[in-house]
């Protein structure tokens, strides 16, 4: 059985009910699971929730990797995995993203586990990007200007706990130099209304998460969630970064076919 969307998505009954199942504490899946009504939406316009933060336009960093090579993968964590996912799908040079886990082991590597926020995991996206196309430093940029607020600790929007931290697992020492001086730079020129505390952690591994949860934004587009935190992240994609913008996502369900 599957929920049809209003649009062209569609979700899963597993997803529902996992979702329902899911602590109230996991606002993102426990008060918004299955098709809630627009008043819940609504509600969260009033005080218990925030929708996708204002993009904020900042300068591409003064430090950045050269081309080298055809493909390489970056991983980083900004709250919910299904926004951050949707973002960089619509990035030119992407090749895929990958909703998933990072920073813990893997034996927790589990929805159910991870929403605990015990585990060390964040809900993260690895990306993996032609660097002649796009460099890791823009990648940067996108992701602190529209992919999510780099100055929300443990949270993001509605969701909170430590698997929505902002962080980012470098993949070498040259990403790692990347991020550390882009950092710097956007803290010290001030952009933001409070410090960044975006957290570079070392690598220790990806895991890809649930099906359910891969292409969620494109496969649910009128899911309340999704039309109140993350197409706005998309809408801001397209304005602040026309040049990088690409209108049709690449998903990682065409990539397995």
């Amino acid at each position: 059985m599957m929920f049809q969307s209003s649009r062209t998505g569609s979700m899963s009954a597993e997803a529902v009910s996992r979702a329902m199942a899911l602590p109230a504490r996991n606002v993102r899946r426990g008060l918004l699971a299955g098709l809630v009504a627009l008043p819940i939406l609504i509600l969260f316009g009033h005080g218990l929730g925030h929708a996708a933060e204002d993009a904020v336009v900042i300068p591409a960093p003064i430090v950045d990797e050269a081309a080298s090579g055809t493909s390489e993968v970056a991983v980083l964590a900004g709250g919910c995995f299904w926004g951050v996912q949707g973002v960089f799908q619509h990035v030119k040079g992407v090749k895929n993203a990958v909703s998933g886990y990072a920073g813990g082991a893997a034996d927790t590597a589990q929805y159910e586990t991870v929403s605990r926020g015990d585990t060390g995991h964040a809900e993260s996206v690895q990306i993996t990007f032609d660097p002649r196309e796009v460099s890791y430093g823009r990648l940067l940029q996108i992701y602190f200007s529209v992919a999510h607020n780099p100055t929300e600790l443990n949270r993001q929007g509605p969701d909170t706990g430590t698997q929505y931290r902002s962080a980012l697992f470098p993949m070498n020492a040259e990403q790692a130099k990347v991020a550390a001086s882009y950092i710097a730079q956007l803290d010290k020129a001030k952009l933001f209304p409070a410090p960044i505390v975006t957290r570079i952690e070392p690598f220790k591994g990806f895991y890809p998460a649930e099906a359910y949860h891969q292409d969620f934004l494109t496969l649910n587009p009128s899911y309340p969630y999704i039309v109140y935190n993350d197409l706005p992240k998309v809408e801001n994609l397209s304005q602040v970064f026309p040049n990088e913008y690409r209108k049709d996502p690449v998903l990682v369900g065409a990539t397995k076919s």
